[in-house]
């Protein structure tokens, strides 16, 4: 049998343990010394006894329907702790989690080879996209680095201005107040200094008016008494 038509049926053995859910999925490719053997080792895992058959019976139908294929030897439905269907040029192996751990073929093989499901079907991986070269995409994040302190000064600047601007109005505003503040009661102190000097200056005008007319008053009265004085000696 030819290697295409090996893959094959082991991808329509994949493809049935995948439709059942099966746990853990694994296929290997045994290494050449081992080919006289086998090819491809299929191991899955069924959470139930259910399950485990249910892979099995959907494996062996999946083959027999679609490419005729019938498996050379059959173990361990009944007890279904691990299922062996044997394909000469691949096994599939279904078991419960109990005894994969136990028997874990993985690592008795660890020598063989994982294959994904794209390798068995001859799929091309995808390409990925070209990365920029080193020099550009460094370039690049220099001028990043260095535009972005730019950008940030620049809108630290501009409340920074506002602020100070703000800060002067409200600063001359305050000054305003307080000369205003300050000058009313000054104004008020010298209204009040000038009116107790005007009044002072009534009290010493008229209080000397007084003291002249006094001396004036009493001179003719001085006059007549001495007058009549002298008429009476």
């Amino acid at each position: 049998m030819s290697t295409q038509e090996i893959r094959k049926q082991v991808a329509v053995a994949l493809e049935a343990v995948n439709n059942k859910k099966a746990l853990d999925v694994t296929l290997l490719q045994l290494p050449h010394e081992s080919s006289t053997f086998t090819d491809y080792f299929l191991i899955c895992s069924g959470s139930n006894p259910r399950q485990v058959q249910a892979i099995a019976d959907e494996v062996d139908e999946r083959l027999s329907k679609d490419l005729h294929v019938e498996p050379n030897a059959r173990e361990g439905y009944n007890t279904a702790e691990w299922i062996l269907l044997d394909y000469v040029d691949f096994v599939v192996h279904i078991f419960n989690a109990q005894r994969r751990a136990y028997y874990d073929l993985e690592r008795l093989w660890k020598s063989a080879h994982r294959v994904t499901a794209e390798e068995l079907l001859g799929k091309p991986k995808p390409v990925a996209a070209a990365e920029p070269e080193p020099v550009v995409v460094a370039a690049a994040a220099k001028k990043a680095a260095v535009k972005k302190p730019a950008a940030k000064k620049a809108v630290a600047k501009k409340p920074a201005a506002k602020k100070a601007a703000v800060k002067k109005v409200v600063a001359k505003k305050s000054v305003k107040k307080a000369a205003k503040k300050a000058a009313k009661p000054a104004a008020k102190k010298a209204t009040v200094k000038k009116v107790a000097a005007k009044k002072t200056v009534a009290k010493k005008t008229i209080a000397k008016k007084a003291a002249v007319k006094k001396p004036v008053a009493k001179k003719p009265a001085v006059k007549k008494a001495v007058k009549k004085a002298a008429k009476r000696k």
